[in-house]
């Protein structure tokens, strides 16, 4: 069906954006005159022009506009933000069809942009590989639809189901349990995400970095509770080359590229982060990298959307088990990486 060959097209546009656009919505479009693509264009960065004007000005004769079809995968805005209303700028340009995958649920926009086109007698078409619609910016859709960040849970394990070894005899050594092509993946979600969460003991042992340095991209936020304010000062974490947010007992204070947060420790500090994170810096995704303790916080509280098991081909025998029998029914996805694999869970 050519209507799902071109949203399917839209969506690879709308992809290139991954990591650019947040808080917006990942969006692609394409000008079709006579079954053919005369003009594509996405959106490119928050704050630059929107996929709708950037796929119309890209057409060179803009006779043909009249006679075209304009192919977008979520619902042209309506409202005045960074830019100009989309929808109105469909109108003026002659465009007498479009043809849509999903409805917009910001409130601003919510059916307005349709409203717009049909009452300017253009004919639209909605629905056009929905379900693929809303996988592309499920992101985007958490934040309106749940009023919180898209949640992604992600760990590497063993085959026999341990996070680490046994350092009960303060071992310190690091030990790896994935191959390099998942290593890779892992910042390829990073340079994605907009935050990452981890725990303080997992800094504290592991001292992790946090950035992206496998792939390209921008770093996410990074975020832990520590009440007392005891991770190191010579810490990665605390080494003020991205943005960080300590959550804590103690303090509010900006330090650089470090907030400190002050919570409330007698209330719930999850549902805090999370209000925090959806509120405050209106981020729209999360990923949480451990440890282990905080990942069965997230999971106890119900509060995640996906999870990304990496399982590395190698045994520890003992050690630290995962949290992964946690999480109920079997993985949606099998993802291979050589002799590794990463299972997907969603959470439905």
């Amino acid at each position: 069906m050519k209507e799902e060959l071109f949203i399917r097209r839209c969506f690879e546009l709308a992809a290139l954006g991954a990591g650019n656009v947040s808080p917006n919505p990942m969006v692609g479009a394409l000008v079709v005159y006579k079954d053919e693509i005369i003009g594509e264009g996405y959106h490119k960065a928050y704050g630059l022009p929107h996929a709708e004007p950037n796929a119309i000005n890209s057409v060179e004769d803009k006779t043909l506009l009249k006679d075209s079809v304009l192919y977008v995968n979520l619902e042209p805005c309506s409202h005045f933000g960074k830019t100009p209303p989309c929808a109105d700028l469909i109108v003026s340009s002659g465009i007498r069809k479009v043809v849509l995958s999903n409805t917009d649920p910001n409130p601003k926009v919510f059916g307005g942009g349709i409203k717009i086109l049909r009452e300017a007698g253009i004919e639209v078409i909605t629905g056009v590989l929905e379900k693929e619609g809303r996988e592309l910016n499920k992101r985007f859709l958490s934040r309106h639809e749940k009023n919180r960040p898209y949640i992604i849970l992600k760990w590497a394990q063993t085959l026999d189901g341990f996070m680490d070894i046994d350092r009960r005899e303060g071992c310190i050594e690091p030990y790896w349990i994935t191959n390099d092509a998942l290593k890779l993946w892992v910042h390829k979600q990073r340079s994605i995400e907009d935050c990452i969460f981890v725990g303080k003991n997992t800094i504290i042992n592991d001292n992790p970095r946090l950035n992206v340095r496998h792939y390209y991209g921008r770093n996410p936020i990074r975020m832990t509770i520590d009440k007392e304010l005891s991770i190191p000062k010579d810490s990665f974490f605390m080494d003020n080359t991205q943005k960080t947010i300590v959550f804590n007992a103690k303090k509010d204070l900006l330090d650089g590229e470090t907030f400190y947060v002050k919570l409330d420790f007698e209330k719930d500090v999850l549902d805090q982060i999370i209000h925090y994170i959806y509120r405050e810096i209106k981020a729209s995704s999360l990923i949480v990298e451990g440890g282990r303790f905080s990942l069965i916080e997230f999971i106890n509280k119900n509060l995640w959307d996906e999870a990304n098991v990496l399982v590395g081909n190698r045994f520890f025998i003992k050690g630290l088990l995962s949290p992964k029998n946690m999480l109920e029914g079997k993985p949606m996805e099998k993802i291979l990486f050589g002799e590794d694999f990463i299972e997907k869970y969603i959470n439905i």
